[in-house]
């Protein structure tokens, strides 16, 4: 009798494990991204100058990148209800379903090359995640860039040195979850 319970039980705990074994499959994060979506904030501000504004498309999440001439140091990167012009506090208008708010603790050098003949700084028309790059200003010290995404994901936030004496900060939003 003692046997016969021994099997039922190893029976019963193989089956288990091959009804959860799948299950955990699933759980597997995507693309291995395990960022979340709350505020990423770092440093105080820096001398280095926000030179230029570019996007990028990955497999597994859109890139945005924001050159600076030096060393930046400080950023905050949140999901606002709304972004604001920085001095003004005016609205800025951004599409998607979320909206990023990134600010470089750092100065600019503005240029009206960056902008698109429509007033964006990118064209992120054929992206799974951005849908809208914004200009939001620079005063005192600190650049506002909006960023509308098409849902409130996950998002990483970190500093790349180069080219030259330069940086780069750099915002990574995932697809999905």
């Amino acid at each position: 009798m003692k046997r016969l319970l021994k099997w039922i039980a190893v029976a019963a705990t193989i089956a288990a494990m091959a009804v959860l074994a799948p299950a955990t499959a699933q759980a597997a994060p995507y693309c291995g991204i395990t960022w979340g979506s709350l505020p990423k904030d770092a440093g105080p501000g820096s001398s280095a100058l926000m030179t230029n504004v570019r996007v990028g498309q990955q497999a597994c999440y859109d890139r945005l990148v924001l050159d600076m001439t030096g060393d930046v140091h400080g950023y905050s990167v949140r999901y606002v209800d709304q972004v604001r012009f920085d001095g003004s506090g005016q609205l800025v208008p951004l599409r998607g379903g979320a909206k990023l708010e990134v600010v470089a603790r750092s100065g600019v050098v503005p240029t009206d090359s960056w902008f698109l003949p429509n007033g964006e700084l990118a064209d992120v028309s054929a992206y799974r995640t951005f849908r809208h790059v914004a200009w939001a200003g620079s005063f005192e010290g600190q650049t506002t860039i909006g960023l509308g995404v098409r849902a409130r994901l996950p998002f990483r936030v970190f500093i790349l040195d180069g080219p030259g004496s330069g940086s780069r900060l750099v915002i990574d939003v995932a697809h999905r979850w």
